[in-house]
């Protein structure tokens, strides 16, 4: 694990009112708060799910899903970048939380990052999981070939893409056929309505990097070492933009909460305890 200089100081800065909340949400734990913001096509079972019973032993944890996803239902205009920040921070201040840590994971890193640079008063800690600040072309090729397959209702290719690029090589390799064909089933038929919104934002409203200099809370960039999809260039681009942030690695793909989940729960918890401690 690698740190850079910490600030010594959080700017003062006037943040935005709060929307009324409008996300469905899991409330688990007890103890310093944590919001999660999960990733594009996902929703929190699906992302934090396996790793819930961690985070909630030692945190109360606020998991929000984005609209069109678990809880919640698809909205009604285009999502923005802004507008989830504030709906994620409105969901935890509902739930009684003032003041919180906020995990993200792929696209809800960039929504964490926004969260901290909008309401810096509140968000305490960041942890940023196979993250990015902006999209790639490679990126972009990538999640509008996703798009495309989508739009098309071909749930079935689209299905094989994602798993191909989700999956690390060494988990691809070593899968038995049967195993690879029910989990190629299981992601067709359980994509969430509202994942063209979720890849609409990446593609078009993505943009965090004049955040990253302002973000003054400690920081975790979790790098998934062997992404196909959100790889290790925006992992790095993340951890050397963000002031004092500290960069670890895990060796899996883009899920890591199939491949690691026992190692990622521990990365997460490990630091957001240290990080109260200093």
């Amino acid at each position: 694990m690698t740190t850079s200089p910490v600030p010594t100081h959080r700017p003062r800065t006037m943040s935005p009112a709060l929307p009324a909340p409008s996300l469905g949400r899991t409330v688990r734990g007890s103890g310093p708060g944590l919001l999660l913001a999960h990733g594009a096509g996902g929703g929190i079972d699906a992302n934090y799910g396996p790793i819930m019973d961690t985070l909630a032993a030692q945190h109360t944890v606020v998991g929000p899903d984005y609209p069109g996803t678990g809880r919640t239902r698809r909205a009604d205009a285009p999502l923005t970048l802004d507008g989830l920040a504030d709906e994620l921070v409105a969901a935890a201040v509902e739930e009684g939380l003032d003041a919180f840590a906020v995990a993200g994971y792929s696209l809800g890193s960039a929504v964490a990052v926004r969260a901290a640079a909008r309401h810096p008063e509140r968000v305490t800690a960041l942890v940023l999981t196979a993250g990015f600040a902006h999209p790639n072309p490679r990126l972009l090729l990538a999640a509008r070939l996703w798009r495309d397959l989508l739009r098309a209702g071909d749930l079935e290719r689209l299905a094989a893409f994602v798993s191909l690029i989700g999956l690390s090589a060494p988990v691809l390799d070593a899968i038995a056929q049967d195993d690879l064909d029910t989990a190629v089933k299981t992601t067709s038929a359980t994509v969430p309505p509202g994942t063209p919104d979720h890849l609409d934002l990446l593609i078009d409203g993505v943009d965090v990097r004049g955040d990253l200099a302002t973000i003054t809370v400690p920081t975790l960039v979790a790098s998934t070492t062997l992404d196909q999809l959100v790889t290790p260039y925006h992992h790095r681009q993340l951890a050397e933009a963000i002031p004092g942030a500290e960069y670890a690695e895990i060796a899996t793909g883009h899920l890591p909460f199939v491949e690691r989940p026992e190692q990622w729960a521990i990365l997460i918890t490990r630091f957001l305890r240290e990080s109260r401690a200093r």
